[in-house]
């Protein structure tokens, strides 16, 4: 039922994890998918041969999309690749320990950079193609802690909130395009970002027993809503927080 034929979309964070899984599940619905990523080339690898092997194609790009002209670079690729960009979908982030007042400077403006200017970089540049063809999903990734705060994390929850706040914000602003602002916005999941804090038994059980569902989703479960809110299924839905958390936060 979800058809992605013809259409391009970009991932950022996309050799690893949520941003994989989703590029992964674009392309087997017909898109093809333009990721970045920050080091890890080998991962990049492995998904665009993934890609390829559905018969799609995938550009895999080195660059840090928290630095405007980084960013800018990665549109103009895949215009210049395909000559449209249907579908962005920013992934990319950090989540990082933060103690108030023990947290440096630094710290915070690292998360600041990634999770947020990063996303601001990335629309910054699509928005004018997209509103030229007046045609786009826009699809940033937000979290509940950027719903109910996060003790120790408060940087991390202060960027999330502040995309929350940005995706409402946008899709009055662009609607009249027919561009959709949406946002997903998990909870715990099973990827490499929280593989170190979930090695800890004790937290591994507080964790299950706050989620109804009681599991840790996978990269794949936070995919498919991506998806939804990438099609058509979804052309009347905008400006919307879509929660993936297994019930464990019950806000929208």
């Amino acid at each position: 039922m979800i058809d992605l034929e013809n259409q391009v979309a970009i991932i950022t964070g996309g050799s690893r994890g949520i941003g994989a899984a989703a590029a992964l599940l674009l392309a087997k619905a017909g898109a093809n998918v333009i990721i970045t990523y920050a080091s890890n080339e080998k991962a990049a690898k492995e998904v665009q041969e993934e890609v390829a092997a559905m018969g799609r194609k995938c550009i895999a790009i080195r660059a840090n999309v928290a630095r405007q002209k980084s960013a800018k670079r990665v549109v103009e690729k895949a215009m210049q690749k395909f000559g449209q960009i249907d579908i962005l979908i920013n992934n990319a982030g950090i989540w990082t320990h933060g103690e108030m007042g023990k947290m440096s400077e630094e710290v915070w403006k690292e998360t600041m950079e990634i999770n947020l200017d990063g996303v601001f970089h990335m629309i910054n540049a699509v928005v004018p193609y997209m509103k030229k063809r007046r045609y786009g999903k826009i699809i940033n990734m937000s979290s509940t802690a950027g719903q109910r705060g996060e003790a120790f994390h408060s940087h991390y929850a202060a960027s999330k909130g502040a995309i929350i706040s940005l995706t409402k914000s946008l899709s009055s602003e662009l609607g009249n395009y027919n561009i959709n602002v949406n946002s997903v916005a998990p909870g715990w999941v099973a990827t490499d970002m929280s593989a170190e804090a979930l090695k800890n038994p004790r937290l591994m059980d507080e964790v299950l027993k706050g989620i109804p569902l009681g599991r840790i989703p996978t990269p794949d479960d936070i995919a498919g809503p991506i998806l939804f809110l990438a099609s058509d299924l979804a052309r009347h839905v905008t400006g919307e927080i879509l929660n993936v958390n297994g019930g464990s936060v019950l806000v929208g």
